[in-house]
């Protein structure tokens, strides 16, 4: 029995031996290395491709505001990797060979196990391949190199295995993969004509599933895209989302093809593509949720806008659609808007900007929404601070965008223009104080100390309420059965501390890390209750009168340099909203405003030369009248009185003296950046007596 045994053994391990020849055509060797390559070395380079898309699709992220990518994916051109793939077993190497080959991506250990299976279990005799899976093994080699942006040797892999493996089962899969690889490098055209042959031949032969259809369309809309024929894109976009086999692809297909007849201002089209795809069950959650928001985006402000509305708020409602409340929210306040629904707009843009889950992108929509939604109100200040947050949460990726340049061009003037409403509305309380009496300063300074020890009176007891509260939540957290010892320590809640800290700088001031700090000279007196202590107050400068009545200036010089600059200010805000915002309302408030306080006549010229334009556009003619005669009678001799009584003949003679300023102006700085002060200072002298007007 032991001899039969021995003779089993020594013939099975012959057989074996036998077996892993590549050079006899044996039903043996022929399904062992087909065996050996499809579950040993294709299996685990098949899992090393999967788990490289699967880093691909985390990676990437979809903006939705734009025209998505067909294939989601996107190619750094000046980032070409070149994979350095792990020797084989017996071959000395090097600790950095060693490194090297740790540091392979997925698909480069995809594109190893792929060389392997050709290198180790191809059965090429007699110019025919007997092992069935070096077929996979070629096309799984050209889909990692395509991933690594090697479209050229993965073309040279697809063009083997249509060489050599004409009726292999996947031979159209490898034509589509070839094809899509020639759009990477530019032969789109090549690619176009061979899916297109493709198709043909499939019409005729029938041969393709309904999957490969739908990978040939969208390769070819991915070729037509290439060459800008939108309408060969729509077509193919709409054949390959038709079947819906491939999910994923086939709701990103309808809903860039809804993108584009959006984009081409076919809003009927763009619903009724965007309808369908928020209705399709098999097309995965988030191109649902977005093409109801798309179809909201494409509804006219019609009673079809309120059912819209109502769809959008019922997934407001829905708590699975939590990741996308800052563009459902967003969506909302433009509906709401274009009903004219004001404030109910603001505050669903004001929850889109307060979203958990939201992106800076999404983020400068609402503020441009809020910030336009100001102007509109002639809020210039606050629109300002909109459009500053737009512009602050901009990338550099969309900071050269056109409407982030329009933006940023329209809020240059508003930055302007709060610099000026800042300057008048400082100064004037300043000098609403200069002009009070001694003992109505020290009445409105006693009642702002009150209201600010008061106010800070509550925000420390709000601060000791929400220790105590963070406390008893943590102990009664710890009673419901939390094991974690981390959190129960002091020092663990980052909250509790920073309370600690308030508390310990409300009692005993800012003391020095040293030895006996109790007793160091600080003039703070420790208290057992949660009043304010009167050293503290005494000592605190924010509650001391004479804090405010010593900033209050008292030099005449001072004064009148504040009056000056305050009364520039509103004449530059006049000019602003008459030229810039073309705002007569507002312009004329501030140039009367400036004519009443001004008392020299340096710009009653100007103003009144304004005014009266001002004055003339609103329909005001007497007012108008009245500001005219004022130029030409008392100033016969200017510009402004010659344009008022021939506006058609003299604008040529204002515009040339216009430019000889200019030119003054130019030759003047042009000695000072000689440093020919005393001549600049001379030339500056004799404009001054020449040019008298200020415009």
């Amino acid at each position: 029995m032991g001899k039969v045994s021995n003779v089993f053994t020594v013939s099975f391990f012959t057989l074996l031996i036998l077996s892993c020849s590549v050079k006899k055509d044996t039903f043996i060797n022929r399904n062992y290395h087909s065996l050996t390559t499809k579950y040993n070395v294709l299996f685990n380079g098949t899992e090393a491709y999967e788990m490289g898309l699967q880093e691909i699709r985390d990676k990437h992220q979809d903006n939705f505001w734009k025209r998505l990518p067909i294939e989601p994916i996107t190619f750094d051109d000046k980032k070409i990797a070149i994979p350095v793939l792990k020797p084989s077993v017996g071959m000395n190497i090097n600790e950095e060979e060693e490194e090297l080959s740790a540091n392979l991506t997925n698909f480069d250990r995809a594109e190893e196990k792929a060389v392997k299976a050709v290198q180790m279990h191809s059965m090429n005799i007699e110019g025919y391949e007997k092992n069935q899976q070096i077929d996979d093994a070629y096309l799984l080699l050209g889909k990692a190199r395509y991933y690594t942006q090697r479209f050229i040797p993965a073309i040279e892999a697809f063009n083997y295995i249509i060489a050599n493996y004409p009726k292999a089962n996947l031979i159209y899969e490898t034509k589509i993969w070839r094809a899509k690889a020639n759009i990477r490098i530019e032969n789109e055209n090549l690619a176009i004509e061979s899916l297109k042959l493709l198709l043909e031949v499939d019409k005729n032969e029938k041969s393709l599933t309904d999957l490969q259809r739908e990978e040939a369309y969208t390769a070819l809309a991915m070729a037509y895209e290439k060459t800008d024929s939108v309408q060969k894109v729509i077509e193919s976009l709409t054949l390959a989302s038709r079947t819906f086999k491939q999910k994923e692809q086939a709701a990103r297909n309808q809903f860039i093809l809804g993108q584009i007849y959006s984009e081409q201002g076919k809003k009927d089209s763009a619903r009724m593509v965007f309808k369908q795809l928020a209705d399709q069950k098999k097309a995965p959650f988030k191109y649902r949720i977005r093409a109801n928001i798309e179809l909201a985006k494409n509804t006219e402000n019609d009673s079809a806008s309120v059912l819209v509305l109502s769809r959008i708020k019922k997934l407001i409602r829905n708590t699975d659609n939590r990741k996308f409340l800052n563009a459902l929210y967003y969506q909302a306040g433009v509906l709401e808007l274009g009903r004219n629904n004001v404030d109910n707009a603001a505050i669903y843009f004001e929850k889109s900007l307060r979203a958990k889950v939201n992106t800076n992108y999404q983020k400068t929509y609402a503020y441009e929404q809020l910030g336009n939604m100001a102007f509109d109100k002639q809020n210039y200040v606050l629109a300002g601070s909109y459009y500053d947050s737009v512009l602050s949460v901009t990338s550099k990726e969309f900071d050269q965008e056109k409407r982030i340049r329009r933006i940023r061009r329209k809020n240059k003037g508003l930055t302007t223009l709060r610099t000026y409403e800042e300057l008048v509305a400082t100064n004037d309380s300043i000098l609403k104080l200069v002009a009070m009496s001694d003992s109505e300063r020290t009445t409105y300074f006693q009642e702002y100390i009150k209201k600010i020890q008061k106010q800070d009176e509550e925000n420390r007891q709000q601060l000791l309420n929400s220790q105590n509260f963070g406390s008893s939540f943590g102990s009664s957290m710890g009673a419901f059965g939390n094991t974690s010892k981390k959190g129960k320590w002091y020092f663990y809640n980052t909250q509790s501390v920073s309370f600690g800290k308030a508390e310990f700088e409300r009692v005993w001031g800012n003391r020095p890390l040293a030895d006996n700090w109790r007793f160091s000279d600080t003039g703070v007196v420790k208290t057992t209750d949660n009043t304010i202590d009167s050293n503290e107050s005494d000592k605190n400068p924010r509650y001391e009168l004479a804090t405010y009545l010593t900033a209050i200036p008292t030099n005449p010089e001072a004064i009148a340099k504040l009056t000056e600059n305050r009364n520039d200010a509103l004449y530059q805000l006049g000019l602003i909203y008459k030229e810039q915002f073309k705002n007569p309302e507002l312009a004329i408030a501030n140039f009367e405003r400036v004519r009443e306080l001004r008392k020299d006549k340096d710009l009653e010229l100007a103003i009144n030369y304004h005014l009266h334009q001002l004055y003339d556009q609103l329909g005001d003619t007497e007012k108008a009248k009245f500001h005219k005669d004022i130029v030409v009678n008392q100033y016969p001799d200017s510009q402004f009185a010659k344009v008022l009584l021939s506006p058609n003949t003299e604008i040529e003679t204002v515009l040339s003296e216009e430019d000889e300023v200019v030119k003054a102006y130019k030759a003047v700085y042009y000695l000072y950046k000689l440093d020919k002060y005393e001549n600049a200072i001379e030339n500056i002298d004799k404009l001054t007596s020449r040019y008298k007007i200020r415009i």
